[in-house]
């Protein structure tokens, strides 16, 4: 375990966390993740896909139509994620289809499930003391394991799988990632730093070497990829998503190319 946790804190990009992370998992008939993190949830859930961050090492077949087309929104472990802290079997699933209680669009999304041979396992809802930040994780069991394996390999294990995937999520909401349409390039976090610092578009000017126009067209650019309207809404948005004011550098180191997000990610 010791060995595992400093592999993990030695870690620098958010794809070697993963694969660590996904590997550390199937020892436990854990064969196929999905996690899912946001710093801009919404009262509805986890908010736009654009401000999300997912990672998960299911084929690609069932990320297109899960993820891709939307199936997500009416699954119901990811809305009890979206509105619980904590640990819930996949049995529930179950109950609530016993209940009656279970929507039309959600038994779509349980029968999808099945037909890609997702069947049994844990969600985990992490907490957060920031509101707008909300992180979670479905563990899914490789085929063959019924939902009563899980829950005894849980039974027998859980205290270390809840913290394994705890200080996963801890590890990877603590790096740089770009969930905006393009990851900003050095100059426009640069721009931005500046502007957090006070500095005006022509002090920015001065200080980079550069024109007023030039600052200027950053700035403009930093807020298309933002997709925010005013610079100040940019400067807090790059801040939460830890693009601005990174570890090595106050104005700027460049993210590295391995810390880039995307809106899925798949290993």
């Amino acid at each position: 375990m010791l060995d595992h946790l400093e592999k993990l804190l030695d870690c620098r990009t958010i794809e070697g966390v993963w694969a660590l992370h996904c590997d550390r998992m199937t020892g436990y008939g854990f064969d196929r993740l999905l996690y899912a993190f946001t710093r801009f949830r919404t009262a509805n859930g986890f908010g736009s896909l654009d401000d999300t961050l997912i990672l998960s090492n299911h084929d690609s077949a069932y990320l297109d139509e899960f993820v891709g087309g939307g199936l997500f929104e009416d699954a119901p472990m990811v809305k009890w994620a979206a509105s619980h802290e904590g640990v819930c079997s996949w049995h529930w699933i179950e109950d609530l289809a016993r209940s009656g209680k279970m929507t039309a669009a959600e038994q779509r999304v349980v029968d999808f499930n099945l037909r890609h041979g997702v069947r049994a396992g844990i969600s985990i809802s992490f907490s957060d003391v920031n509101a707008r930040t909300k992180g979670g994780i479905g563990l899914c069991a490789e085929p063959g394991l019924r939902q009563v394996d899980v829950d005894a390999i849980w039974a027998e294990h859980g205290r270390e799988l809840l913290v394994l995937n705890t200080l996963t999520h801890l590890r990877i909401s603590s790096m740089p990632f770009a969930t905006a349409r393009r990851a900003l390039t050095r100059r426009q976090r640069e721009a931005l730093e500046w502007v957090a610092d006070g500095k005006t578009a022509a002090d920015i000017a001065t200080i980079m070497g550069l024109t007023v126009a030039t600052v200027e067209k950053h700035l403009r650019l930093a807020r298309e990829a933002l997709d925010v309207d005013a610079t100040a809404q940019a400067v807090l948005k790059a801040s939460v998503q830890k693009q601005i004011f990174l570890r090595g550098s106050l104005h700027p180191a460049p993210v590295e190319d391995g810390a880039r997000a995307r809106k899925v990610r798949k290993t």
